[in-house]
């Protein structure tokens, strides 16, 4: 008798259907909207008050955050695979690590505001609405990269976006030409992203000072915990409202830490010690913080953001899918694109059916 009415209740749940139970639990759990949270206080270099010490995160805004600093990650950690198994050539900087720095801007910012950058560049595509899959598909040199495939590591670019460089410091000298250009229009906020190493040498090894947000001499400077997304977002409000009233430039420091060494030619730990390294992960990780602080002041559960983690992992590998099987670009097409308005160069030995005349 038991098992036949076991039979029965088995069959009447079976036309009902069943959500995962850690979806169910994410809906029944009751979430804050938003919460408060002390930030640390940014050292000021000739300006009388600077950014807040408080700062409100919306649970939208959070898990905005959230998401988009784990697309970063994994974006970057597929990207090192990919390098390894000969898909991506050249060269290739990762910035794993350093995901609050591109984060925190975009929140402070306008999408309508201009960013150039250095070549560390993927994390500011991503958050200036560059997809995944058109930035792994440009590091392989595919036709669907954001650059056609033809810019790969170091030059991507998107609207109101003009970057990487693949020159150290370059970044400085398009921006001051694009202000030129603008007659001096442009509100400028100078950001020194400060990882602790110039490339394979500690800071305090090279230089004098490592007080970098002082290095502008009579241009105010600021220097924030960049591992902390909402620290570099109040800086960031801060420092645009600053130029944008006309006060003139700003500089702005940004201490961080970067996973991977310079490059992917650079192991990264014979100039630091791996326990170094860990430290940092296990005590500053800026996806850490964040869900932390997510977590404690019931702006998501755990289970609600292992979710958006498995839809991160899925939307990674699915976009080094397309970048490893979308095709390359072909040759012909070498000397396109140089000119916005301009025909495609054509270029000698790209396309072996050409003719050239001879010129007399």
């Amino acid at each position: 008798m038991r098992k036949l009415l076991a039979a029965a209740v088995s069959l009447a749940l079976s036309g009902v259907p069943q959500k995962p139970a850690s979806r169910v639990l994410v809906a029944s759990c009751n979430y804050s909207k938003d919460a408060s949270f002390e930030i640390k206080k940014c050292d000021l270099y000739r300006l009388e008050d600077g950014p807040p010490v408080t700062t409100v995160l919306t649970r939208e805004d959070g898990l905005k955050y959230y998401k988009m600093m784990q697309t970063i990650r994994r974006m970057e950690l597929k990207a090192d695979q990919l390098y390894k198994q000969k898909f991506i050539r050249g060269f290739c900087h990762l910035c794993d690590g350093q995901e609050a720095c591109c984060v925190g801007l975009e929140a402070g910012i306008n999408p309508t505001d201009h960013v150039i950058t250095s070549y560390r560049a993927h994390g500011f595509c991503c958050t200036r609405g560059l997809s995944a899959r058109s930035i792994l598909a440009e590091l392989t040199g595919r036709r669907g990269g954001c650059a056609k495939g033809k810019g790969g590591s170091m030059h991507m670019y998107c609207k109101n976006f003009y970057g990487g460089n693949g020159i150290v410091g370059a970044q400085g000298q398009v921006s001051e030409a694009y202000n030129m250009a603008a007659l001096w229009k442009l509100p400028c906020i100078f950001i020194c992203e400060n990882n602790h190493y110039g490339m394979g040498t500690a800071t305090e090894r090279a230089s004098a000072s490592t007080d970098y947000y002082k290095r502008g001499n009579f241009i105010p400077g600021l220097r924030v915990d960049g591992m902390d997304v909402l620290c570099v977002r109040e800086a960031t409000k801060f420092a645009a409202d600053y130029c944008r009233s006309g006060k003139g430039p700003i500089v702005m420091e940004l201490l961080m830490y970067r996973y991977h060494g310079h490059s992917m030619s650079d192991p990264g730990v014979s100039y630091r010690t791996r326990k170094e390294i860990h430290n940092v992960r296990s005590k500053s990780d800026p996806i850490m913080l964040l869900k932390d602080r997510m977590v404690n002041k019931k702006l998501a559960s755990i289970e609600e953001l292992k979710e958006i983690d498995v839809e991160v992992r899925k939307e990674i590998d699915d976009a080094a899918q397309f970048a490893t099987t979308d095709p390359e670009p072909p040759l012909e097409e070498i000397g396109h694109h140089i000119y916005s308005s301009s025909p495609p160069f054509e270029v000698r030995g790209a396309n072996p059916w050409i003719k050239f005349k001879s010129i007399n």
